[in-house]
């Protein structure tokens, strides 16, 4: 071997060592508080790869949509299709608040799926409850965030996984979760008149 060889897997070897040294500390399992915010694009997308892991373990799962409800999504369309048995699908909202123009109606929904979500957090025969766009209803105080943060404090049970996704995560949103990602936006084709596009938005 050369010596760029030799320096590469000593080097490698003694980041393995390390690492699993650190590994062998990480032995909790627990079901986590899990937020996706930002204005970028991925919020849903990334939060519904992890209800098809779920599926994909045979792990009962759930969804409640907040927010979109007026327009038929791919993921939508394939757990009602083929995993309705592992996985409980509820679309709850009637669009953004600027299409149903009607701010009563879209808080009597916002109330009702919030409603939804602790009837399926709180069976725990569910793995993971994937909350889509409540940060959307808790930033118009649609559902109060306060209360929401104190439910799942004194309800959740142990080993639910518990993902919330929309913009504009509420502090006390973020404080509670167990893992928060912000997308950040740096290009979108809607910028550049390319309409959302199935496969991709949807």
């Amino acid at each position: 071997m050369s010596d760029d060889t030799d320096r590469h897997n000593a080097k490698m070897a003694k980041k393995k060592a390390a690492r699993d040294k650190i590994m062998a500390t990480k032995t909790e399992e627990r079901g986590l508080v899990i937020v996706h915010t930002g204005k970028g694009k991925g919020k849903s997308s990334s939060a519904f790869g992890m209800i098809f892991r779920c599926i994909a373990h045979g792990m009962p799962c759930a969804v409640v949509q907040f927010i979109k409800g007026g327009m038929g999504t791919g993921e939508r369309d394939l757990i009602q299709a083929h995993f309705s048995d592992l996985c409980e699908f509820h679309t709850m909202g009637e669009g953004f608040t600027w299409e149903t123009q009607d701010k009563s109606r879209d808080v009597e929904m916002a109330q009702a799926a919030w409603a939804k979500a602790k009837e399926l957090i709180a069976d725990e025969r569910n793995r993971m409850v994937l909350l889509d766009e409540i940060n959307i209803a808790l930033r118009y105080d649609y559902v109060d965030a306060g209360k929401v943060v104190a439910w799942l404090k004194a309800n959740k049970p142990p080993m639910t996984h518990v993902v919330l996704t929309g913009r504009n995560a509420k502090e006390e949103v973020l404080e509670l979760a167990d893992l928060a990602t912000e997308m950040e936006l740096i290009k979108h084709p809607f910028r550049s008149g390319v309409k959302a596009q199935p496969g991709v938005e949807f």
